[in-house]
């Protein structure tokens, strides 16, 4: 990732925490940040966000006063605030509040509140590329198809925390599941075939550590495309451990290629989610932002 010099002294922080993320996760962790913070003498002030769009209205006016927006949330806030940051100067600060948590993890950004926020006052800044679908920013993956199915399945259930949610969504949505028809144009060269889904990836994990792209880049200005076609059901439950350790490219019905800009339509309705949130629906358009976000990250890159 590309190193920036580290922020000014004596920065101001803007606080922003979605208290519900995580199950209550970014809400039991705030008395630890604010600790810590407070023992470090530095200047914030708190915001408790009531929704993806008052956040992002509150990280604007933050950073249009002069403050850094850190966000303590899951994916879903932190994906929305970068996306608004990105093109400008402003950096992103973050403190991991959330089930996945899959930005942080492979930016390096630890899970426990003292040890981010130790990151945060260190201020070291990389410059990272940000994706965008159908004019929606996202920073990780956007996904559809199965994926489609899973993630409503993840953010619908309210009895199952953590990042067990997720294997409980795809066990879900395989049950249901009837293969597809996608068409794909990646940089103007077309291929279509029938299967699972379709991730197109900038970062390299999703759906609480699951490497869907285990070689993406965030600052490589390309997409990794990662398409799954068509197999049994028993094959493809099988192969689903190996996605935790990034293995499943390895598989004869994983497909891995890269470009700048990726068309993905589909012959049925297909939610398109990225961050864990729902941003568009096919067909879409995948293109890149290249180099135009600012993160507060740890100085050795993971």
């Amino acid at each position: 990732m590309q190193e920036e010099s580290p922020s000014p002294s004596q920065p101001r922080y803007a606080l922003l925490i979605n208290p519900e993320a995580g199950g209550g996760r970014a809400r039991k962790q705030l008395p630890a940040v604010e600790a810590a913070l407070r023992k470090a003498d530095a200047r914030y002030e708190l915001t408790t966000t009531r929704s993806l769009t008052h956040g992002c209205e509150a990280a604007a006016s933050a950073a249009a006063a002069g403050a850094i927006p850190v966000v303590i949330s899951g994916d879903g806030l932190i994906g929305k605030i970068g996306g608004l940051l990105s093109g400008g100067d402003v950096p992103l600060g973050l403190i991991p509040g959330g089930r996945g948590n899959d930005f942080a993890r492979v930016i390096g950004v630890p899970t426990d509140p003292e040890e981010a926020v130790a990151v945060l006052l260190a201020g070291f800044r990389r410059r990272i590329d940000v994706g965008e679908v159908n004019g929606e920013r996202f920073l990780g993956i956007a996904s559809c198809g199965f994926d489609s199915d899973a993630n409503r399945i993840a953010n619908e259930a309210r009895l199952i925390r953590g990042p067990l949610v997720y294997a409980y969504a795809a066990i879900r949505a395989l049950i249901q599941w009837k293969p597809a028809r996608f068409e794909i144009v990646e940089d103007g060269s077309p291929r279509s075939f029938s299967g699972y889904s379709v991730a197109v990836a900038n970062s390299k994990a999703y759906g609480g550590g699951m490497f869907i792209a285990p070689d993406a880049e965030l600052d490589d200005g390309l997409l990794d495309v990662i398409t799954t076609s068509e197999v049994s059901k028993l094959t493809f439950l099988r192969g689903l451990p190996d996605i935790f350790k990034g293995a499943h490219v390895e598989r004869p019905e994983v497909s891995v290629s890269r470009a700048s800009r990726v068309r993905i339509a589909a012959d049925r309705p297909f939610a398109v989610y990225a961050d864990g949130e729902h941003l568009t629906d096919l067909p879409a358009t995948v293109e890149l932002r290249a180099s135009s976000l600012s993160v507060i990250a740890p100085a050795e890159a993971p």
